[in-house]
């Protein structure tokens, strides 16, 4: 009886993990699907605790610590910090499973082969080849390690306490070719000698080659790439989780994992696609690395007031906002909103163009024009956008700059050159709301703003916008 119950309710998690998912791909269902989510992981957990054989003392312990660790996390966390957050989320995803394949190959060792097996069996009703057990828990260790580090490395680079440019250094590739050759070979050796004196050591030595491959793959990733590179390594921690399900034979694990691993790699290819290249451009290319080579914008990037902007705004039937990393720096989403709804009173359409990969991380720009209650009809993919561009009285992007960058049509020399681009160059006017003449988080600069077109509005974003939208209210 106790069987059936625990696979019932494995059955419903399951199946809130399903339409959990499906919601979060639309904003105004996105709620949903986190609380229903939540609730599928609470079943998932009860199930397993059903299982009994566990130190309930450090089943509470670990519950309330990490309830406490999370809720302090989620609390504190600013909008402009949601990239960084989630990248160490992923890395600890990847620290679990790799823990979980590192405590069952000691029960494995250290218990023996037969005994470890039939304990399995006997808790979960079904017997596995030694072979199998071994494999499963190397890949797991193997992938748990990579997107541990590779997540810590990603987390540095977006929080800036690390240079967010390539770092390649000679024969990188090389060696990234031979740490992974090496921890194949490591794991087929684990799973033909599993219990050998030497496989204790070969078990640390592929948790140490694990972690370096994590730091080594993500180090040549420069922060144009940072969106897909957040997008992939969530994919690594759903697949980590699944061959942690396979280890501990624990169907909800697996079948989340597979899941996040399966929606994370859509995601990743679907941003690919959006940048006009493949992972293993992203994952080798070294992008931004050859920043600066492309060829030198003339003229001149010509700085307006605010009273400047306005007049043009106010005489503005058709206006686009693009927004980028800069919004979420200043935290001006609320005021964009507020000057929106400012510029609809006065006649105007006004529309969101949101690049797949604007922000540094995936729907970073959905989730804070959200949290600002900007309508969802109104936020528009980029190819229905560049089709009207040419129509829009004003395009005002805020903080873009790679997704903008006329350079990717134009310049082949340019490293997002073939990238699609939201075509603000091709608008009547431009504002871009720039903190100073620097270039973006990518390194690149801007051909946009150089453009005949275009004004500088330099300052603080958020106080940009602010200022616009009382011209409004005057």
């Amino acid at each position: 009886m106790k069987d059936v119950l625990i696979n019932l309710l494995y059955i419903a998690s399951a199946i809130l993990f399903i339409f959990g998912i499906k919601w979060l791909g639309h904003a105004d269902t996105a709620r949903r699907g986190n609380r229903i989510s939540s609730v599928g992981m609470l079943l998932a957990v009860i199930a397993t605790l059903l299982y009994g054989g566990l130190d309930w003392k450090l089943v509470a312990g670990g519950i309330l610590l990490g309830s406490v660790i999370g809720l302090i996390m989620a609390k504190r966390v600013q909008m402009t910090g949601m990239p960084e957050l989630v990248a160490l989320f992923n890395g600890f995803g990847g620290l679990a499973s790799l823990l979980v394949g590192a405590a069952e190959y000691h029960k494995l060792h250290h218990g023996g082969a037969e005994s470890y097996l039939s304990a399995l069996a006997a808790q979960t009703g079904v017997t596995v080849p030694l072979a199998f057990a071994a494999v499963a828990i190397a890949l797991t260790v193997l992938v748990g390690g990579v997107t541990f580090t590779g997540s810590v490395v990603a987390w540095a680079k977006l929080s800036e306490k690390m240079s967010g440019r390539p770092m390649v250094f000679t024969g990188q590739k090389a060696i990234n070719l031979v740490l992974l050759a090496a921890s194949l070979g490591g794991a087929v050796a684990l799973g033909m000698q599993p219990v050998a004196p030497w496989a204790v050591g070969l078990v640390i030595g592929l948790v140490v080659i694990s972690l370096l491959i994590g730091v080594l793959m993500t180090l040549p990733i420069g922060g144009g790439d940072m969106p897909v590179v957040i997008s992939l390594l969530n994919s690594l921690s759903g697949v980590a989780a699944a061959l942690a399900g396979f280890i501990i034979l624990n169907n909800v694990l697996v079948v989340a994992g597979c899941l996040v691993g399966a929606s994370g790699i859509i995601l990743t290819l679907i941003m690919c696609k959006a940048m006009n290249r493949s992972i293993g451009n992203v994952l080798f290319g070294g992008f931004g690395a050859a920043g600066g080579k492309q060829k030198a914008s003339t003229g001149e990037m010509k700085a307006a007031s605010v009273e400047d902007a306005y007049y043009v705004l106010e005489a503005a039937r058709s206006v686009v906002i693009i927004p980028g990393y800069g919004m979420a720096v200043a935290q001006a989403q609320h005021a964009v909103k507020e000057l929106s709804a400012m510029l609809e009173n006065n006649g105007a359409e006004v529309r969101f163009a949101i690049h797949p990969v604007a922000g540094r991380m995936p729907g970073h720009m959905n989730v804070l024009l959200a949290e600002a209650d900007v309508p969802y009809e109104q936020l528009q993919e980029m190819e229905p956008v560049n089709a009207i561009m040419p129509s829009v009285d004003v395009a005002i992007v805020i903080g873009a700059n790679d997704v903008v960058n006329p350079a990717a049509l134009d310049d082949p020399a340019s490293p997002i050159y073939g990238m699609p681009i939201i075509h603000a160059h091709e608008a009547r006017a431009i504002y871009c709301l720039k903190r100073g003449k620097g270039t973006g988080f990518s390194g690149l600069e801007n051909a946009l703003f150089y453009h005949p077109n275009t004004r500088m509005l330099y300052g603080d974003a958020k106080a940009t916008v602010t200022s616009l939208a009382a011209e409004f209210g005057k």
